[in-house]
C-alpha cells in the first residue's frame, strides 16, 4: 500500500532539472524519451549523500563490501536468490560492465548473440568491442501468452548457436517492451549455453521494477548449469533513479566464473563513483517501501496509458509491459512517415525515443518513457491526439 513517499514534481519544477532528459529540448517539447523516473529520489538515499556531502567525503571509491552484502540481502528478499557477497563487484555502469566483460569472454571477430529490437546501446557495446552481432531478432505475436506481442524465434536461436557464438547477451527484462523471460525460456537458453560452451551475459537492470502478474528469475538463480555458464550486470540506477550516480554491479554464482572475472582490469572497480556506490547500498538496504510505491504508481500510469489509447487514439498498438516504465508503441496506422519519432517532435510537441534505434524491426515504432505524472503522460496523448 502506498505511503506517500513519492511526490511527483509539476512540469514547472522538472524543466529545472540539468539531466540529458530536461536539457535535450526546448521547454515546448514534452521529454518522454531518456528511460530515467520523474520521480524524487528514496530518503534514504538523500540521507547519505547529504551525510557524505556534508562532510566532505568525496574521495575515490575503496574497499566496500556492502555492496555485496547490500545486494545479496535484496536479492534474497525479493527473489530468494542466494547471491555470494564476494562475488560481487562494482563498475561505473552497465555498459562499461558489459563492455568489459565482452573483453574477457571474446576477442575481436567473435560472435555475440542479441535479440533485437532491444536497447539501442547494445549495439555500442558490440561495436566498441569489435565484436560480429548476431542478431535473432523477436516476431511480431499479437497472441504472445505473456501479452507484450512479441514472441523468440527459438529456432533462430538455436541455429546461431549451432553457428559458433561465443556470447549470448540478453536484455532481461526485455527493453524496449518489457518482456520478462520465463523459466522455461532460461531452461532453454541454459541448455544451449552448456552445449555449445557459449557465456550468457543477462543485463537485469530493469529487474526491480516488475509488475506483481509477472516472476522476474534472475539468471543465475535458475540450476547449477546457469551459474556455470552465466554472469550478471545490473544497478539500483533504473530501480531509485540515480543513473547520474555511476555505480553498476556484476555478479557471478560459480568459483569458476568468478575466479574468470579476476581477468577484469582492476581499475573497472576505482571508476564505480564512492557517491554511486553508497547509494547502491541505501538503495539495496533500506529502499524497498519507495521501490514499491514507485512500482505501484508505474502500474497505474501504464494502464492509464491504455486508457488513454483507447479512448483517444485506438489506430496506436499497445501492450502493458511486464516490468519498468517504458511503452512500446505500434504507430504504423498513423501514417507518420519514415520516422515516427521525428514526426511527433515537429507535429505534437512530444518526444520520445524513435522505434529504428532498437533494430529495424522497430521503425514504426515510439518508445515512450511513463515514470512522470499522469498530468505528464496525459497532456503528451492529448498532444497527438490533437494533430492527427
Amino acid at each position: 500500500m502506498s505511503q506517500n513517499l513519492i511526490k511527483i514534481p509539476s512540469l514547472s519544477d522538472l524543466q529545472t532539472h540539468r539531466s540529458e532528459k530536461w536539457r535535450g529540448f526546448t521547454h515546448d517539447i514534452l521529454p518522454l524519451p531518456v528511460a530515467e523516473m520523474d520521480f524524487p529520489v528514496a530518503a534514504p538515499i538523500r540521507e547519505i549523500l547529504t551525510e557524505m556531502v556534508a562532510a566532505s567525503d568525496l574521495g575515490y571509491l575503496g574497499p566496500i563490501p556492502e555492496l555485496g552484502t547490500s545486494f545479496a540481502g535484496f536479492a534474497k528478499r525479493r527473489w530468494n536468490w542466494s547471491v555470494n557477497p564476494q562475488y560481487v563487484r562494482a563498475a561505473t555502469d552497465v555498459g562499461v560492465a558489459v563492455v568489459e566483460l565482452l573483453r574477457v569472454f571474446t576477442k575481436a571477430g567473435d560472435k555475440v548473440l542479441f535479440s533485437s529490437p532491444v536497447y539501442q546501446n547494445f549495439y555500442t557495446w558490440m561495436r566498441e568491442t569489435k565484436v560480429e552481432m548476431v542478431d535473432v531478432p523477436l516476431t511480431v505475436d499479437p497472441a504472445a501468452t505473456d501479452g507484450t506481442g512479441w514472441s523468440h524465434d527459438w529456432a533462430g536461436i538455436e541455429k546461431a548457436y549451432k553457428n559458433g557464438i561465443v556470447v549470448h547477451l540478453l536484455c532481461s527484462p526485455h527493453n524496449p517492451f518489457g518482456k520478462v523471460y520465463t523459466r522455461e525460456d532460461l531452461e532453454r537458453i541454459t541448455a544451449l549455453a552448456k552445449e555449445y560452451k557459449v557465456i550468457v551475459i543477462s543485463d537485469e537492470i530493469h529487474a526491480p521494477l516488475t509488475f506483481k502478474e509477472a516472476e522476474f528469475i534472475p539468471y543465475l538463480s535458475l540450476n547449477e548449469d546457469a551459474a556455470n555458464v552465466g554472469v550478471a550486470v545490473t544497478a539500483a540506477s533504473k530501480g531509485w533513479n540515480i543513473a547520474g550516480l555511476k555505480c553498476a554491479i556484476i555478479v557471478s554464482q560459480s568459483e569458476k566464473l568468478h575466479e574468470k572475472l579476476n581477468e577484469l582490469a582492476p581499475a573497472l572497480h576505482y571508476r564505480a563513483s564512492l557517491l554511486g556506490a553508497f547509494a547502491t547500498v541505501a538503495a539495496f538496504e533500506k529502499g524497498d517501501a519507495w521501490l514499491d510505491e514507485a512500482i505501484e504508481i508505474l502500474d497505474q500510469n501504464r494502464k492509464l496509458i491504455a486508457n488513454l489509447i483507447a479512448s483517444r487514439i485506438p489506430a496506436i498498438g499497445y501492450h502493458l509491459p511486464q516490468a519498468s516504465y517504458l511503452a512500446w508503441l505500434d504507430m504504423s496506422k498513423l501514417n507518420l512517415g519514415e520516422d515516427p519519432g521525428l514526426a511527433l517532435i515537429e507535429k505534437a510537441k512530444v518526444a520520445f525515443n524513435s522505434g529504428q534505434i532498437y533494430g529495424p524491426l522497430g521503425k514504426d515504432y515510439v518508445r515512450l518513457n511513463f515514470a512522470t505524472s499522469p498530468a505528464i503522460i496525459t497532456e503528451a496523448i492529448e498532444r497527438i491526439a490533437r494533430v492527427l
